[in-house]
């Protein structure tokens, strides 16, 4: 029984590969196909080798030394949206919220933590809409790690910004 188990999963061991064909239609324009169409001189298309991108690490984050736990762990997008870089955030009491931008979603265990001017700020959650909270009016920089306990997974880049408040006498 498990030589033949072994059998039905072999074709699964091998990387599918498509053909395509190239042929012009009857209009004259040039078009490709998947299958050779019927009384239609068809010419097979090479294909290049795909590309591939591995996944680096955002600076300053921590990365785990276990090569199946990074690529378990790894997010492809993760980033702060919703905060202006070239004008100046008005959040008069110090409050806004932000955005995170993440893929694949959120896994398991794992939560968000913002770093406010390198310091983390709130608590961590679940949830990709952080509130910030009485924030002096100024420059300021801004980040989201992902964490699994006090393990940092991966972090954002940082995003510059700046907060304009009314200034109270």
């Amino acid at each position: 029984m498990r030589p033949l188990f072994m059998l039905l999963l072999l074709p699964l061991a091998f990387p599918v590969v498509a053909q395509i064909y190239k042929y012009t239609d009857a209009d004259g324009n040039t078009a490709y196909s998947n299958q050779p169409p019927d009384g239609v001189q068809a010419q097979p298309v090479e294909l290049p080798p795909l590309n591939s991108v591995v996944p680096q690490p955002a600076p300053g984050s921590t990365t785990p030394t276990n090569t199946d736990e990074q690529s378990r762990n790894a997010y492809e997008v993760l980033e702060l949206t919703g905060l202006p870089t070239t004008e100046a955030l008005r959040a008069n009491n110090g409050t806004f919220t932000v955005n995170v931008l993440i893929k694949p979603r959120l896994q398991g265990p794992h939560l968000f933590r913002l770093v406010l001017d390198d310091q983390p700020y709130g608590q961590p959650g679940n949830v990709p809409i952080l509130q910030l909270v009485n924030i002096d009016r100024g420059l300021h920089s801004l980040a989201v790690q992902v964490i699994d306990g006090e393990t940092v997974v991966q972090q954002s880049p940082s995003v510059t910004f700046t907060v304009q408040r009314v200034h109270k006498p």
